[in-house]
């Protein structure tokens, strides 16, 4: 899938100087193979989440996968969770994230109240996102309940993503966002979450929030690729909230590891310039327009 054309003169989009093909699903599922009774991912898969056409452009070289997340309500919006994200609001991001990469493939989270109901509903929904934006898969929570759901869509060529373990969604009926499969009943359902939306023809499964025992299980288990958050570093992949790893928020996630602290350096940027104007040393003639001589 190619990217929307961006009109360079007038954007401050920087195109690609090398246009290239994106990554597919079926090349993301071939990257795990069988290995005598277990499955395995030679070289782990790289993804985080996106949300605007610059940080998607930022981040495409280096990633496979990029997630526009429902998290962007809390991220983008300010809200207390993801159940209040809105379907205009994926589908207006989905968009952007999708103009601004050309390398990796993008999925886009179906928000909460728009697949529950029926599979139905969630491929009237699914059709929307991928129309409106152009992504390649979208992402929904829950694990066998799910199942035919996902079955619906995959069989209806949409490729559905599939996450269970902490289903942030659902945080009203987990009670919080603390670990999951900490008991043996907790974990073996985990389990037999993720084998369902497996064979129900999910290409992947986030795994988050759930013991490093269990996330292991499941990567071994499961045909199709892992992406852990908070889980393990045996998955087939890791994904992070990119604010989160770029230190953009002060607080920070047992889970994430800290690469930046962006929002230290912006202080210090905006600081200065506060200081510049306050003093009239800013703008000097190099940023101001004048008659030529």
């Amino acid at each position: 899938m190619s990217t929307y054309t961006l009109d360079t003169a007038t954007s401050r989009a920087t195109p690609s100087p090398v246009p290239g093909k994106r990554m597919t699903v079926p090349a993301l599922k071939g990257r795990k193979k069988a290995d005598g009774d277990r499955f395995v991912t030679e070289q782990p898969l790289v993804m985080l989440t996106a949300y605007t056409m610059r940080n998607a452009q930022l981040l495409d070289p280096h990633c496979d996968l990029l997630l526009v997340g429902d998290s962007l309500g809390q991220v983008i919006y300010g809200l207390p969770s993801t159940v209040p994200v809105t379907m205009e609001m994926m589908c207006a991001h989905g968009a952007a994230v999708v103009r601004g990469s050309w390398h990796a493939l993008v999925a886009v989270d179906m928000p909460f109240g728009s697949y529950e109901a029926s599979p139905e509903q969630a491929f009237a929904s699914a059709a929307r996102v991928m129309k409106e934006t152009g992504c390649a898969a979208v992402k929904l929570e829950g694990g066998e309940a799910m199942a035919p759901t996902v079955r619906f869509l995959t069989e209806r060529g949409i490729p559905v993503f599939a996450h269970v373990g902490l289903t942030p969604q659902a945080v009203n009926a987990l009670g919080g966002y603390g670990a999951r499969g900490r008991s043996e009943a907790e974990a073996a359902k985990i389990l037999g979450d993720a084998r369902a939306v497996a064979d129900a023809g999910a290409f992947a499964v986030v795994l988050e929030g759930v013991m490093e025992s269990l996330a292991e299980e499941i990567t071994r288990a499961v045909p199709i690729p892992t992406i852990g958050i908070g889980a393990s570093p045996q998955c087939d992949g890791q994904i992070l909230v990119t604010e989160d790893m770029l230190g953009l928020f002060e607080r920070t996630p047992r889970f994430v590891k800290r690469y930046d602290d962006l929002a230290g350096r912006i202080g210090e940027a905006v600081a200065t310039y506060a200081d510049e104007v306050r003093t009239r040393s800013f703008p000097t003639s190099d940023q101001t327009y004048r008659p030529k001589a």
